[in-house]
């Protein structure tokens, strides 16, 4: 197991600095721009459902364009931490929220009406072809995706940038299978 904690903190180091250096790059408004029509395309052929999506942190591809224009026919809920250790809880979200300072610095609704998504955009520190995905470690999403995939189907889409692709990512039994990776270069599905 410490062979696999090792791997992954230097899959993610490696993908946090590609991710960086993809955020500050000249051109990242339009490649987020880019992206997020693709993003709005996979989703809006799922128009009506309940949509988990996520504030932008750090240097992580901001979905909020995206966001904004699915709240007009979705509803749209971003998620809450709870406890460490416990799968994601998710508050409603409207381009008008008023939004306080969440755990681990992450933006919420100021007043949270929970709801359960039936899509749900995740961000990640790396992918890879065959739908992998690593995040920060703290299993939150995967937890989450695994009950909420135990209730009724739940479509994962994955959203980063092209450049936080790797190959073989070290991943566990417990890592949710993404359905779809979206980046400003591409959809992939699985």
């Amino acid at each position: 197991m410490t062979d696999l904690i090792a791997l992954k903190s230097a899959a993610r180091k490696a993908a946090f600095t590609r991710r960086g250096e993809t955020h500050r790059a000249e051109d990242a408004p339009a490649r987020n721009a880019a992206a997020n029509a693709k993003l709005m395309d996979v989703i809006a052929r799922h128009t009506g459902k309940i949509i988990g999506a996520y504030m932008p942190m750090r240097s992580e591809i901001d979905p909020l364009p995206a966001m904004n224009g699915l709240a007009a026919t979705s509803q749209i809920a971003v998620p809450v931490i709870e406890a460490n250790g416990q799968p994601l809880k998710f508050a409603l979200w409207t381009p008008d929220t008023v939004m306080t300072m969440g755990t681990f610095g992450a933006r919420i609704p100021a007043d949270c009406q929970w709801v359960e998504p039936e899509i749900l955009i995740a961000p990640l520190v790396s992918f890879d072809r065959a739908g992998g995905r690593l995040g920060y470690g703290g299993g939150f999403y995967d937890r989450t995706l695994e009950g909420l995939r135990a209730k009724r189907p739940t479509l994962a889409v994955g959203f980063a940038w092209a450049a936080q692709e790797a190959v073989d990512l070290p991943l566990e039994d417990t890592d949710q299978p993404l359905d779809y990776i979206v980046t400003e270069n591409e959809v992939i599905t699985f």
